[in-house]
C-alpha cells in the first residue's frame, strides 16, 4: 500500500552496522495494521549489507524510503536527515536493531486521536536479551499516573523518570521542526548522549503531553556493536557537554526551577551509571572523567539542591568535587565487590589435566608463531570442508605459513597424505594452540581452548542456515536444553572473521552470534571445486565410485533431526524407491556425519540396490558425481545449487522439524527464492518427481534459477583465495572480485563429462587440478 502524501507516522530509522537486525525491524513496521505510514531509512554510509537491505525493501513497498547520507555522520546527523525527509504528522525514532510489537501504530493512532494530538506521546518498551529473556521497564507506573489524562511535563515532574531516550515516544513533528522557547525547532548534535539533550528540552517546551500504556519497542541489548560500548573513552565524555546544553537551553525560562532542579539530578544519576561502566569509563580515564563532571556539577548546581539519601547522596557530593581521590576512599570505605570478585580469581585452581594445563599456560607466555596456522574441521574428524579448501589455497598464496590438523585417533588413518596431524589432549597439541597465529575452524575449539594477543580465529561455518543456529536455538528445548548458550557466546567472543557465502548467511550470522567479528562476504571455500573441477574430474569421481557409464546417480544426503541422533533412521523405503527408480539410475545414499554405521543401509549397499557413500571423505565430490540431489533440509541443498543440477526437495516430516528445530525462510513454500525445485512430502510424491520427469523440468529450473540468484551470490571458485589474501595476507578489500553469476561456469554435468570422455584421450595435467577433498 503507498504510502498517503501526508501519512500519520514517519518512522525514522538510523541504519548503521545492523545488518543481523535491520530486516527484522523494518518487518516490524510493515508488517503493522496500521497501514497509514512511512519509513525514512537512513544509511549513515554503514560498510555492511544494511545499506542493501534497505533497497531491499524500498523496492518493492511504497511506504519504504531509502536515504543514502554521502558521507557518515553518526545517528544524530542521520535522524536529522530523516526528518529531512519526513512528511508524517508524528516523528518516530526507532533504532535499526529494535523493532516495534505489533498493534502499536494502531494503539498510537487512537490514543493521539482521544488526547487530540498533543505534542508528545509516551510509551512503555521492553528489553530483550540474548538469552531471550524479556525486562520490563519502569515506566509503566508513571504512564499510569496520568492515564487518560493529557498533562504539561512542568506540572508533571515524575515524568522525568521515564527513560530518557527519543524512541519511547512520539513527537508532533511540527512542534519538534517549529516549536519550543525559541520556534526553531528541535535537532540531533554529535557524538552520544543525543537524546538526554531532545528529551529534556522537549519536554521543557511541551505543554500538551499523553501517555500510552502499550508496549511498543522492543529494546534490543546487544553484547556487541551498540554505540554505548564504544572502544574510544573520550567519546563518552560529550556526556558533558551534552548536558550542558541542556541547561543553556532552561536558562533563563521563568517557572522551570523544580524542573531544572531534577534534570540536574537525573544528570549527576547519569553521570554515575556512565562511570560504573568499565567498558565506557576505563581505569585510565576515571580521574579525568570525574574531574569534568565536577566542574558541570558545580556550573548548573541549583540553588538549595540537596542531593538524595544515603550511598547515593554521598556519591553526589563525591561528584561535586570532582575528586577521583575522594571516590576511591569513598569506596574503600563502603567496599565493593569488584575486589570480592577479584580475590575469588585468585583462589581458583585449575584441576584434572593439571600438566598438560600448566604446560599450555607456559606456552601461551612464549611468542606467538606468527607462520603457524591450526586446522581443525567437524570436532576433529577428517580434514574437510572449508578449512581444507583455505590450507589449499594458502599453500599457495602464503606457502611460509605451516598448517597443522587436529585430527582424532579414529580418523588419524583418513588423514590426506601430506597433511601434518596432530592429536587432541598432547603436548604437541597444546603448543600448537598456544603459540599459532591462525586458528581455523568450522566448528568451534573446545573451551579451555584461551584467545591470546596476536592470534587470529577464522570461523568459517559449514552451512547455510535453514534451520535456526546460535542464541535462536533458545526457542527450541529439542537443541537448548544440550547447549549452554552462555558459553557459546563465549567461544564466539574469539572469533576475528566469520565467512559467509551469501547474504541471507550474513545477516543470520551477525544476529545470532552478536559478537565483535567481522563477516568476510567471500563465498564458501569449500565451494570453488564446483566451479573448478573439469570433465575429467567428474569421470573419475564417478569411476571410483563404480557409476556405470550412461546410469544417472541421484544422491540422497537427508540432514540429521534433533531429537534422534543415535541411528540412522531412512524417511522413505530406500529399497523400494532404488527399485522404482529403475536399472538406468543408481541411488548414492549419504547419512549425516552424527550417525555411526546403519546395518540396514550397509546391507542393502551389499545387495547392490544402492551405493553407501556415508563414509566418503569428499561430500564435493559425490555432488560434482551426482545428477540431481534429493535432500530434506541439510545444507548441502545451498552447495549442491553451485552445480546447476536438479534438487528435489523430500519433506515429509516439514511441520514438525520447523517446530522443533525452527527455520529461518519457509522452503516448501514454492516461491522462486525459497524453493531449490520439485517438493514431494510422500514417498509416492518422491517416485513420481522422477517417473513422470519433474525433477528435471522447466518448473524445476525456474525455481533453481531463483534460489542460486540468493544463496549463491558469492561462490564463483575464488572464495578460498579472498579469505586467504584477506586473514593471511591482510590485503583489504579481498580479492579477487566476485564473478557475476550469469558469468560463472560451474563443472560439466555428468553427461557432459562423459560425452567428453569419449571425444578424449584420458586425462593429462591440462585437464587442471583435481577437488579438493573435502567432507562435511
Amino acid at each position: 500500500m503507498p504510502a498517503a502524501a501526508t501519512p500519520r507516522f514517519s518512522v525514522i530509522i538510523p541504519v548503521y552496522g545492523v545488518e543481523g537486525y535491520i530486516r527484522e525491524c523494518l518487518e516490524s513496521v510493515t508488517s503493522q495494521s496500521w497501514p497509514d505510514f512511512e519509513i525514512v531509512a537512513v544509511d549513515d554510509c554503514s560498510l555492511d549489507g544494511s545499506g542493501a537491505i534497505v533497497d531491499e525493501f524500498a523496492a518493492r513497498d511504497p511506504r519504504v524510503r531509502a536515504v543514502h547520507r554521502a558521507e557518515n555522520g553518526g545517528i544524530g546527523a542521520a535522524r536529522n536527515t530523516g526528518i529531512e525527509h519526513a512528511r508524517g504528522d508524528y516523528l518516530l525514532f526507532l533504532d535499526g536493531d529494535d523493532s516495534i510489537r505489533p498493534g502499536s501504530l494502531e494503539a498510537m493512532a487512537k490514543r493521539l486521536d482521544a488526547a487530540g494530538d498533543p505534542e508528545i506521546l509516551l510509551f512503555d518498551h521492553v528489553r530483550t536479551h540474548v538469552d531471550g529473556s524479556v525486562e520490563a521497564s519502569k515506566t509503566g507506573p508513571y504512564l499510569a499516573g496520568i492515564r487518560d489524562r493529557v498533562v504539561n511535563p512542568v506540572d508533571e515532574l515524575e515524568l522525568l523518570r521515564i527513560f530518557a531516550v527519543v524512541w519511547n515516544r512520539l513527537y508532533r513533528r511540527d512542534f519538534f521542526t517549529a516549536g519550543g522557547f525559541d520556534g526553531k525547532g528541535f535537532s540531533f548534535t554529535d557524538g552520544l548522549y543525543e537524546d538526554a539533550l531532545v528529551v529534556y528540552t522537549t519536554m521543557a517546551a511541551a505543554e500538551r503531553v499523553a501517555g500510552l500504556e502499550h508496549v511498543v519497542v522492543e529494546y534490543r541489548q546487544r553484547r556487541q556493536g551498540s554505540s554505548m560500548r564504544s572502544s574510544s573513552p573520550r567519546k563518552h565524555f560529550v556526556i558533558f557537554d551534552q548536558y550542558q546544553r541542556v541547561f543553556d537551553y532552561l536558562d533563563g525560562r521563568p517557572g522551570l526551577d523544580a524542573y531544572r532542579a531534577l534534570v540536574f539530578e537525573r544528570m549527576v544519576s547519569h553521570f554515575l551509571y556512565t562511570f560504573a561502566r568499565g567498558f565506557r569509563i576505563p581505569r585510565s580515564h576515571r580521574r579525568a572523567y570525574l574531574k569534568r563532571a565536577g566542574q558541570v556539577y558545580r556550573r548548573n548546581e541549583p540553588a538549595g539542591f540537596t542531593p538524595p539519601p544515603g550511598m547515593v547522596g554521598l556519591k553526589f557530593k563525591v561528584v561535586r568535587t570532582g575528586s577521583y581521590t575522594a571516590f576511591e576512599a569513598l569506596k574503600a570505605a563502603n567496599g565493593t565487590r569488584e575486589n570480592a570478585f577479584r580475590a575469588l580469581g585468585r583462589t581458583k585452581r585449575w584441576g584434572g589435566r593439571r600438566t598438560l594445563r600448566a604446560y599450555y599456560a607456559v606456552q601461551r607466555r612464549l611468542p606467538v608463531d606468527e607462520n603457524l596456522a591450526v586446522y581443525s574441521a567437524y570436532w576433529g574428524r577428517t580434514p574437510g570442508c572449508n578449512p581444507l579448501a583455505v590450507h589449499e589455497a594458502a599453500r599457495k598464496l602464503a606457502p611460509g605459513v605451516r598448517g597443522v590438523w587436529v585430527v582424532n585417533q579414529e580418523y588419524a588413518g583418513t588423514v590426506q597424505p601430506g597433511l601434518e596431524r596432530i592429536a587432541p589432549a598432547t603436548f604437541g597439541y597444546w603448543k600448537a594452540l598456544a603459540r599459532a597465529k591462525y586458528l581455523v575452524n568450522n566448528v568451534n575449539f573446545p573451551d579451555t581452548v584461551i584467545k591470546r594477543p596476536g592470534q587470529i580465529h577464522l570461523q568459517t561455518h559449514h552451512g547455510t542456515p535453514l534451520k535456526r543456529m546460535g542464541l535462536d536455538q533458545q526457542k527450541y528445548p529439542a537443541v537448548a536444553r544440550s547447549m549452554d548458550f552462555g558459553k557459546l557466546l563465549e567461544r564466539v567472543d574469539r572469533w576475528d572473521y566469520s565467512v559467509s557465502s551469501n547474504q541471507h548467511s550474513t545477516e543470520h550470522w551477525e544476529r545470532v552470534y552478536p559478537a565483535a567479528f567481522r563477516t568476510l562476504d567471500t563465498g564458501y571455500p569449500r565451494n570453488d571445486v564446483h566451479y573448478r573441477a573439469t570433465a575429467a574430474d567428474v569421470r573419475r569421481v564417478r569411476e571410483e565410485l563404480g557409476i556405470e557409464r550412461g546410469r544417472k546417480a541421484i544422491l540422497y544426503a537427508p540432514t540429521v533431526r534433533d531429537h534422534q541422533k543415535d541411528a540412522f533412521v531412512a524417511r522413505l523405503d530406500l529399497a523400494r524407491f532404488a527399485r522404482e527408480l529403475g536399472p538406468d539410475f543408481v541411488l548414492l545414499v549419504r547419512a549425516h556425519y552424527f550417525y555411526g554405521g546403519d546395518p540396514e543401509l550397509s546391507a542393502l549397499a551389499e545387495r547392490g540396490a544402492l551405493v553407501d557413500v556415508s563414509r566418503h571423505p569428499s561430500v564435493e565430490d559425490l555432488c560434482l558425481a551426482a545428477d540431481a540431489l534429493i535432500t530434506d533440509y541439510s545444507s548441502i541443498m545451498f552447495d549442491y545449487a553451485n552445480l546447476d543440477r536438479p534438487i528435489v526437495t523430500y519433506a515429509d516430516d516439514w511441520e514438525s522439524y520447523r517446530t522443533c528445530r525452527g527455520v529461518t525462510f519457509d522452503l516448501l513454500s514454492g516461491e522462486p527464492g525459497d524453493t531449490p525445485g520439485v517438493i514431494a512430502t510422500t514417498e509416492d510424491e518422491l517416485i513420481e518427481a522422477f517417473r513422470g520427469g519433474a525433477w528435471e523440468g522447466e518448473r524445476a529450473a525456474v525455481l533453481r534459477r531463483a534460489f542460486r540468484e540468493r544463496f549463491c551470490s558469492w561462490d564463483d571458485g575464488s572464495a578460498a583465495e579472498r579469505v586467504v589474501r584477506r586473514v593471511f595476507l591482510g590485503e583489504e578489500p579481498p580479492r579477487p572480485p566476485v564473478v557475476p553469476l550469469a558469468e560463472r561456469t560451474p563443472a560439466p554435468t555428468p553427461a557432459s563429462a562423459e560425452a567428453q570422455g569419449l571425444l578424449r584421450a584420458p586425462r593429462t595435467d591440462q585437464d587442471g587440478p583435481a577437488p579438493v577433498p573435502s567432507d562435511r
